[in-house]
């Protein structure tokens, strides 16, 4: 299950957006640090494929792809030498897939706090960029010493030498030059700014018509090393505790199509190269995702270590060649069906039954 990890300032919107997307009731309230505990929730991902293959399997369980959020408490300028609250609440978040940075743009004299994105931008860059380099100086100490006897740690201590260098100057390691293998090697540490950024700028309701124009300063900003979305956070919330068909109707109404939560996944999956793939049969339909460029055993480990260890082929079709074929056995009969070896690509919307062996 992917992870994705909520930070913002206090009242920026951040326990808001985290309940739109899971549909909970967390207390989002006008005044800093309401949040005091990570809250952690998990939110079913919607895909049409998914419900149109077990309507013609005739499953009777279908089960879709699962994302994690976790909404810490709000920081603030200091937090990294112990202003508010500290910067405690990190530790809640090192070990997610992505961060999500949540920046008020909407104007409301009854929440106190900026409301310049590219204000709350600056204050969280720095204050997670402090804690990397408060960590990073503290690992690198200890991997010198211990490269003395090992020699593989080479690598690492090269990377973390360099990572000091762009902390020291105020850029977060997402924001930098670093090569991909160098930040392969600093992912043992953990660090709050290597790794993936979505930026949700939180509108206001009388802001809808003018989203672009007001996401646009900061997607400028981030120089396209991070994805940028815009979200009304209070309506995607509101909609979020109406049955299934007052909240579709609602946000038709307005415009927001399918809603917070298929924007915000469709841009995460992006973000960390996701894709999904499909297994199927009577008893249920269920929705794996895999990264982009897996082989059809790494995908089968997604369902089970087992399926990658004794992986023998696959039996392999896409999503609508499945449904224009009538079923998986009529498929068949038509020839539609592939058997795909270990060295085969796995692509978005296949639906495939693992032959193994352990």
């Amino acid at each position: 299950m992917e992870r994705f990890g909520f930070v913002g300032l206090p009242n920026s919107g951040k326990s808001s957006l985290y309940n739109a997307l899971i549909g909970s009731d967390v207390l989002a309230a006008p005044y800093a640090f309401a949040t005091t505990s990570p809250n952690i929730g998990v939110a079913k991902v919607a895909d049409p494929r998914l419900d149109a293959i077990a309507q013609l399997s005739g499953s009777r369980t279908v089960t879709p792809a699962s994302v994690q959020f976790t909404d810490i408490g709000g920081l603030v300028e200091g937090a990294s030498r112990g202003e508010g609250l500290g910067n405690r609440f990190l530790a809640g978040i090192r070990e997610v897939d992505a961060v999500v940075f949540v920046l008020r743009a909407f104007v409301d004299d009854d929440v106190p706090g900026p409301t310049d994105p590219l204000e709350h931008l600056r204050v969280l860059e720095i204050e997670l960029t402090l804690a990397d380099l408060e960590s990073v100086e503290s690992r690198l100490v200890k991997r010198r010493k211990s490269a003395v006897q090992d020699r593989t740690l080479a690598g690492e201590v090269a990377a973390l030498e360099a990572a000091v260098e762009v902390l020291g100057e105020g850029i977060p390691l997402y924001r930098s030059d670093l090569s991909g293998d160098q930040r392969a090697d600093l992912r043992e540490s953990f660090l709050l700014t290597n790794r993936p950024v979505l930026a949700v700028v939180n509108i206001g309701d009388d802001q809808l018509d003018d989203a672009d124009a007001v996401t646009e300063p900061v997607a400028i900003e981030l120089e396209g090393r991070a994805e940028v979305l815009a979200v009304c956070v209070q309506l995607e919330a509101e909609a979020a505790q109406l049955s299934a068909g007052e909240r579709t109707e609602l946000l038709e109404g307005l415009g927001l199509g399918e809603g917070a939560l298929g924007r915000f996944t469709h841009r995460a999956y992006d973000l960390l190269g996701l894709r999904t793939f499909f297994t199927t049969g009577d008893k249920e339909t269920r929705a794996w995702t895999y990264r982009q460029g897996a082989t059809a055993p790494e995908a089968a480990g997604r369902i089970h270590t087992d399926f990658q260890r004794g992986f023998i082929r696959a039996e392999v079709i896409g999503w609508q060649e499945l449904l224009d074929a009538g079923g998986w056995t009529q498929a068949k009969d038509q020839g539609r069906m592939r058997t795909e070896g270990r060295d085969y690509l796995v692509a978005d919307g296949d639906v495939m039954e693992i032959r193994f062996n352990v």
